[in-house]
């Protein structure tokens, strides 16, 4: 018979690993449950082998992005609304899903659930496609007996997070890629274009105005070796400020600079609030206890000075205090937000009001997104025709006082 191996709680809450034989899977799960044990996880022991799994490592590098747990959460709420079981429903959205991690975990969670485990116990064991939030909320539809009307709440709240990603991710492209369109420009054009006029102002002999050499010595120095150790200090300096964001001190400095950066600043703050208001909502009005809410919207805020002023906030609601009062004390969130949350608090609709400011914030996102770009657009434009026409410049200069001597 095979043997199996289990993480499980004994009667004194403390977690253990324990081996089994047992002819099959539910029953090495029902003889460790006839002994007092509470199982966490249980599979088949393989031995002591070292094999290499081609189609594990290649899932490990597929990401599952929030639109993909949108779709699924949507196509989920539809068959469990039809009245499809779970099992048969997982099955069915494994065998249509195009994300190759996401497809192994919903076979996975679908073993899981066929051998008694519940659902959000199999979803936690995916932590890479299923976060806390997801899993949370799970649990509370499983709890209340409304799991099909969580997973809409889910599909509606992975949706707004989405269409949030785009807009933010469509104010920063433009710029992003006529930077990127910039650099190369310069770079082509210092590199292959001035070497030709600095041949023939070489072979006429004339002197060059400061603009003129300054480029040809920037030349120079970029089809010279001395140039990669320049790449390489940035490349070092790019790692270090990177190690610096990691450590508690640099995150925290980092995040509070974008935070107060012209134009980004304000868009980084609305969008944190709104994404905030809207995971905050979904949960209280899914059932998870606020301060449960609170770690999980703290655990995905995305900026540590927010996540440290809503962690600040959890321990003094903790206590028995307001939830408006304790986020206005650090001031990171709007008044305008506040005042909404302590009205939502008054009335006893706080997961409705708490919806309202994330529908007034997104929309403040969208506009700000719109206002960002049709600034931003012409401002590049202008750098871009700048760094051109310096070059240009640069090289007719000289021609100019050759044109004088001529004449």
């Amino acid at each position: 018979m095979p043997t199996y191996v289990a993480r499980v709680r004994d009667s004194q809450g403390k977690s253990r690993t324990e081996k089994i034989v047992a002819e099959s899977l539910v029953q090495a799960r029902t003889n460790l449950r006839d002994q007092g044990f509470v199982v966490q996880e249980l599979k088949q022991f393989q031995g002591f082998q070292v094999n290499f799994d081609l189609k594990k490592f290649q899932n490990s590098l597929v990401k599952v992005s929030v639109k993909d747990k949108a779709v699924f959460s949507r196509q989920f709420a539809v068959l469990m609304n039809a009245g499809v079981a779970i099992v048969r429903s997982l099955g069915v959205l494994s065998e249509q899903c195009s994300n190759t991690k996401l497809k192994q975990a919903l076979v996975d969670i679908s073993n899981d659930v066929q051998s008694g485990m519940n659902l959000s116990d199999a979803m936690r064991k995916h932590p890479d496609c299923f976060d806390g939030l997801y899993v949370s909320m799970i649990q509370a539809g499983e709890v209340g007996g409304v799991l099909d009307e969580v997973l809409n709440r889910l599909a509606k709240l992975l949706e707004d997070v989405a269409r949030l990603q785009n807009q933010i991710k469509s104010a920063l492209s433009y710029p992003s890629v006529v930077g990127f369109i910039a650099v190369a420009i310069f770079l082509g054009m210092t590199i292959f274009l001035i070497p030709i006029f600095a041949k023939i102002f070489t072979e006429i002999g004339i002197s060059l105005p400061p603009l003129t050499q300054f480029l040809m010595d920037a030349s120079k120095f970029l089809r010279s070796p001395s140039a990669l150790l320049l790449l390489a200090a940035l490349v070092g300096l790019k790692f270090g400020f990177t190690q610096y964001g990691k450590t508690p001190v640099g995150r925290i400095t980092i995040d509070r600079f974008s935070l107060k950066m012209p134009l980004f600043g304000d868009l980084i703050q609305k969008s944190s609030v709104a994404r905030f208001s809207r995971t905050f909502g979904s949960l209280t009005r899914s059932g998870v206890p606020i301060l449960t809410c609170l770690e999980i919207v703290r655990d995905t805020s995305g900026n540590q000075v927010i996540a440290n002023a809503i962690d600040a906030a959890r321990m003094e609601i903790q206590q028995g205090g307001m939830i408006s009062i304790a986020l206005q004390k650090d001031a990171v969130f709007p008044a305008m937000a506040i005042q909404m949350i302590s009205i939502g608090e008054e009335t006893g609709e706080l997961d409705a009001m708490l919806m309202k400011v994330a529908d007034f914030y997104e929309d403040e996102v969208e506009q700000a997104v719109k206002a960002m770009t049709s600034i931003l657009e012409p401002m590049m434009i202008v750098v871009l025709g700048g760094m051109v026409g310096t070059i240009l410049l640069a090289m007719y200069l000289p021609m100019f006082a050759v044109f004088e001597k001529m004449g």
